[in-house]
């Protein structure tokens, strides 16, 4: 049974590392250039859905 603690609490702490980790990527800001490409892109799709209206159908 001590192996299954051990186990239980190695689990466990993996457990709150993957949350504590996730929570801060959760309040990390997107970079400046990440939304720009962003806007790019969308810019892009915009453009090609009103130059080929069939293209989306």
């Amino acid at each position: 049974m001590t192996n299954q603690r051990k186990k239980s609490k190695v689990q466990e702490q993996i457990d709150e590392n993957l949350r504590r980790v996730y929570a801060e990527a959760l309040d990390d800001e997107i970079p400046d250039r990440f939304t720009s490409l962003l806007d790019q892109l969308r810019a892009q799709e915009k453009g090609r859905a009103t130059d080929d209206p069939a293209e989306g159908e």
